[in-house]
C-alpha cells in the first residue's frame, strides 16, 4: 500500500468535515462561515473525540493563499468608482463607527490590562461588521429592498475599504513597533502612493493587455492570467511592505473596472471558495475550548461592547450624515456583529506574532454569538425606534427633524472648489507617476548609461532619457484645466479672479521646475542659477512642443477609456442606462427599456409603418438585439421579437405606450465605445441652414443619424416636433444621437 502524503490526508478531513458542516448549517439556515469554524474547530487539536489534523504549518500557508483569494475577490466586486456613488451619509457613518469602535475596543483591551498589540487588534477586530452576515440576514427578513439596506449596505462598501487601509496600518505598527504621529503619516502616504500609482499604471496597462490577448483567451487561459496577475501584485506589495492581502485587493479592484471583471468573478469564485473554506477552517483549528471557559468574562464583556457600541455609534454616525432618527436606528442595530474581516486582522495578529494566543478565541466567540443576535437586533430596531421616539423631548424632534431635512437641499458646489480639486488631482497623480518613472530610471537606466558611455556623456543621456519620459506628465502638471470652463468662467468674470488664477499656473510650473532641477542636481555638479536656467528652458519646451501635447492627451484619453470600458460595455448591452437619460430628467422626459414580446403583432414591422411617434409621441433611439446595438434606428430598420428598444417620452406617453404593450393591443406598427449618446441643444438663429425647412426637409435623421427629442418655442417649455412644421427663428432645438453625429451636425451646419 502507498504511502499516502500528510498534506493530503489532512485535505481529504478538512474538506469532509466542512462538507458535513456546510450542508448541516444550510440546513438550519446559518451562515456556511460558521459551520466552518464548527469544522475547524472538531478537526483541532482541543478536541480529543474527533480526527485531528497533523501538519498544522501546511494548513496555515494554505489558510494564507485563502486570505489572498478573498480579497482578490473582494476586490472583484468593488470599483473605486462606488466611493463616489456610495454618497457623504456613508462616508461618514462608516468613518464615524470605524474611529469609535476602534478607540472603544482599545480602551476595552486596557481595562483587562492586556498588551499594547493586542489591543489595537481588537479595536481593529470589533470595528468592521460583517458584510456576509447583514447580506443573508437582509435577504432571511426580505428586507433587501428597504431604504435603510441599500445605506448599509453602502456603509459596508466603506467598511471593506477602510478595513484594508487599517490592515495595511497595523502590519506597519506591528513590524515597526513604533506609535509616533511621524511614523503613522510615512505609513498612511506611503499607502497612499502606492495605492494610486499602482491604480493609475493598472488601469492604463491591463485592460489594453486583455483587450489585445482576446482572441486567444478562453475561459482556462483568463483564470490562469488572472491568477498569475494577482499574485504578481502580492509580490509587489510585499516588496513595498504592506501585507500580500493588500496585493491582491489591489488587482482585484483593477480587473473590476475591465469588460471581463465578471468572468473573471465568476472563474475565480469556486478556487476563492476552496481557499476561503480551508481559512475558516483554520480559524476554528486555533479555538481552545478551555481557554474560552478561562476568558469567558472578556468574551460577554467583548460581545456587550460590539452589540451596544455598534448599534450606538452606527446610529450616531447615520444621524450625524443628516439621515432621520428610525432610519439611524435600523442601520446602527444591524450592525451590531463582527465577522471576516475580524478573523482576517486576527490571523495577521498571529503571522506577525504580535498578538496574545487567547485574542483568536474571544474573537471567534464573539463572532458565533453576535452573528445569531443579529436578526433579532434588525427585528427590534423599529419597536426601538418607537420607544425612544415616544420619549423624546419635543425640542429634540424639532431639531432632528430640521438637521434630517437639511440632506435634501442641493449643494452647489463653488467653481473654485471644483477647479482647485481637479488641479490637486492632477498635479498628485502626475506627481507619482513621474516620481515612480525617476526612482525607475535613477534604479536601472542611469547605472546602463554610465557603465556603457565615457565621461559626462553617460549622465547628458541619462538625464535626457529621464526627463524625456516625466515631460508628458510635467506638462499634463503645467497644462491640464487651464482653458477649462471653471477656468475660463472665473478669469472673465472678475478682474479679482485673475492673480489667484495665475498663481495656480505659476506654483505648478514651479513644481515641474523642481522635478527637472532634482535630476541635473543628482547626475551633475551645478551652480544653482545654472540648474534653474536649464530647468526653466526645459519645461517651456515641453509646454511649447505639440508632439508632447498629442502625446499628454492620447495617454490621458486611453486611461479613461479604459476606466469607463466596463461601463460603456454595459451600456452598449443596455445593462445600464446611457449618461444623457439623466439630462433628460430635467425636461421632463424620460429613457425606458421596452421588450417586444415574442407575440407582438410588430415583428416584422419597419418603424415606420409601426408609426410610433405619431400615435404615442415616444420615440425610439436604440434596439438591442442580442449582441448588437442599433442607435437612431431609420424608418426602414424593422423590429423583431424579444429586441429591448429604448424609448424617450413624457411620463404620460410612455404610461400609455407601456399600458398598450401590456393589454396586447399591438400597433401595426465593431464597437461599443463609438455608440455612446449624447443630448444636445442648438438655437435656430436668422442666418441657420434649417429656419424655414421642415423636420422632413433638414435631413436630421436621415442625413446625420440624429433624432429631434423636442424643441422649446416662446413660452412653452418643450414640445414634441411635427414633421411637417417649418423651424422658426429662436426655436431651441433638442438632439439625441451618437456623439460623432451630433457633433459633425453641430460643427458642419455652422449651428450655434
Amino acid at each position: 500500500m502507498s504511502h499516502l502524503p500528510t498534506l493530503i490526508a489532512d485535505l481529504a478531513l478538512i474538506l469532509l468535515s466542512a462538507g458535513v458542516m456546510t450542508l448541516l448549517f444550510k440546513k438550519l439556515k446559518q451562515p456556511l462561515v460558521l459551520g466552518y469554524i464548527v469544522a475547524g474547530f472538531l478537526t483541532g487539536h482541543h478536541v480529543p473525540f474527533t480526527p485531528s489534523v497533523i501538519d498544522t504549518a501546511n494548513v496555515q500557508t494554505w489558510a494564507d493563499i485563502g486570505v489572498i483569494f478573498l480579497l482578490f475577490a473582494l476586490g472583484l466586486e468593488f470599483s473605486f468608482k462606488k466611493i463616489v456613488k456610495v454618497g457623504g451619509t456613508a462616508v461618514i457613518a462608516a468613518c464615524t463607527i470605524i474611529f469609535c469602535m476602534t478607540l472603544l475596543g482599545i480602551g476595552v483591551g486596557m481595562s483587562f490590562g492586556w498588551q499594547r498589540m493586542d489591543c489595537l487588534f481588537l479595536g481593529g477586530m470589533i470595528a468592521m461588521s460583517s458584510t456576509t452576515i447583514i447580506y443573508k440576514a437582509f435577504d432571511d427578513l426580505g428586507l433587501r429592498k428597504k431604504k435603510f439596506t441599500g445605506l448599509v449596505l453602502s456603509i459596508l462598501i466603506l467598511e471593506d475599504i477602510l478595513a484594508i487601509v487599517l490592515m495595511v496600518m497595523l502590519s506597519t505598527m506591528a513590524l515597526s513597533k513604533n506609535f509616533e504621529g511621524s511614523e503613522m503619516l510615512e505609513s498612511i502616504g506611503k499607502l497612499l502612493f502606492f495605492l494610486i500609482l499602482w491604480f493609475v499604471v493598472g488601469i492604463y496597462l491591463i485592460p489594453e493587455l486583455l483587450k489585445r490577448c482576446r482572441k486567444l483567451m478562453s475561459e482556462e487561459t483568463l483564470l490562469i492570467v488572472s491568477l498569475a496577475l494577482c499574485f504578481g501584485m502580492v509580490m509587489m506589495a510585499s516588496h513595498a511592505g504592506f501585507s500580500p492581502a493588500f496585493g491582491a485587493f489591489v488587482m482585484g479592484s483593477i480587473l473590476a473596472e475591465t469588460i471581463e471583471a465578471e468572468s473573471i468573478d465568476r472563474l475565480v469564485k469556486p478556487v476563492k471558495n476552496l481557499f476561503g473554506a480551508i481559512f475558516f477552517v483554520s480559524v476554528g483549528m486555533m479555538v481552545d475550548p478551555y481557554m474560552i471557559a478561562e476568558y469567558a468574562l472578556p468574551i460577554g464583556v467583548v460581545t456587550l461592547v460590539v452589540i451596544l457600541g455598534q448599534s450606538i455609534f452606527g446610529t450616531f454616525g447615520v444621524l450625524l450624515s443628516g439621515q432621520p432618527l428610525k432610519t439611524a436606528m435600523q442601520c446602527g442595530f444591524s450592525l451590531t456583529q463582527i465577522g471576516e474581516f475580524a478573523f482576517i486582522i486576527a490571523a495577521l495578529g498571529v503571522s506577525l506574532h504580535v498578538t496574545s494566543d487567547f485574542l483568536y478565541p474571544i474573537v471567534v466567540a464573539v463572532s458565533v454569538i453576535t452573528t445569531f443576535i443579529t436578526p433579532y437586533m434588525i427585528r427590534i430596531s423599529e419597536p426601538a425606534y418607537n420607544f425612544v421616539d415616544s420619549r423624546l423631548p419635543r425640542s429634540w424632534k424639532r431639531f432632528l427633524a430640521r438637521y434630517s431635512s437639511g440632506t435634501e437641499t442641493v449643494n452647489n458646489e463653488s467653481l473654485w472648489r471644483k477647479l482647485l480639486l481637479a488641479m490637486i488631482r492632477i498635479v498628485v497623480v502626475y506627481s507619482i507617476i513621474s516620481i515612480s518613472v525617476i526612482l525607475l530610471s535613477f534604479r536601472f537606466m542611469v547605472p546602463f548609461f554610465k557603465e556603457n558611455l565615457p565621461g559626462i556623456w553617460g549622465s547628458l543621456l541619462a538625464a535626457f532619457f529621464t526627463i524625456l519620459c516625466i515631460s508628458p506628465f510635467l506638462r499634463a502638471i503645467m497644462v491640464k484645466k487651464n482653458h477649462s470652463v471653471e477656468f475660463m468662467t472665473l478669469w472673465n468674470d472678475s478682474r479679482v479672479n485673475r492673480g489667484p488664477l495665475a498663481s495656480t499656473i505659476l506654483l505648478r510650473v514651479v513644481i515641474c521646475v523642481l522635478f527637472v532641477m532634482f535630476i541635473i542636481a543628482r547626475l551633475f555638479k551645478a551652480s544653482t542659477g545654472l540648474m534653474i536656467g536649464t530647468a526653466v528652458l526645459a519645461v517651456v519646451l515641453m509646454v511649447l512642443s505639440r508632439r508632447l501635447k498629442k502625446q499628454s492627451i492620447l495617454i490621458e484619453r486611453k486611461f479613461f477609456q479604459n476606466l469607463r470600458s466596463r461601463d460603456q460595455r454595459a451600456e452598449y448591452m443596455g445593462q445600464k442606462k446611457p449618461e444623457y437619460a439623466g439630462h433628460l430628467l430635467s425636461r421632463d422626459l424620460h429613457l425606458t427599456d421596452l421588450e417586444i414580446p415574442g407575440e407582438s403583432l410588430w415583428a416584422g414591422r419597419t418603424l415606420m409603418e409601426l408609426d410610433l411617434g405619431r400615435k404615442y409621441g415616444v420615440h425610439v433611439v436604440s434596439i438591442l438585439r442580442g449582441k448588437r446595438r442599433i442607435n437612431i434606428p431609420g424608418g426602414s430598420v424593422r423590429l423583431f421579437p424579444h429586441d429591448m428598444i429604448q424609448v424617450i417620452g413624457t411620463d404620460e406617453q410612455l404610461n400609455q405606450f407601456s399600458e398598450a404593450m401590456s393589454n396586447g393591443s399591438y400597433i401595426d406598427s465593431d464597437v461599443f465605445e463609438s455608440s455612446e449618446m449624447t443630448l444636445k441643444q442648438f438655437r435656430v438663429d436668422a442666418d441657420s441652414v434649417f429656419l424655414g425647412k421642415t423636420l422632413r426637409q433638414s435631413g436630421i435623421r436621415e442625413k446625420y443619424h440624429c433624432l429631434i427629442a423636442g424643441i422649446e418655442r416662446e413660452k412653452e417649455v418643450l414640445m414634441t416636433p411635427d414633421v411637417n412644421a417649418p423651424f422658426e427663428e429662436g426655436d431651441v432645438v433638442w438632439v439625441v444621437g451618437e456623439k460623432n453625429n451630433v457633433y459633425q451636425l453641430l460643427i458642419k451646419k455652422n449651428v450655434s
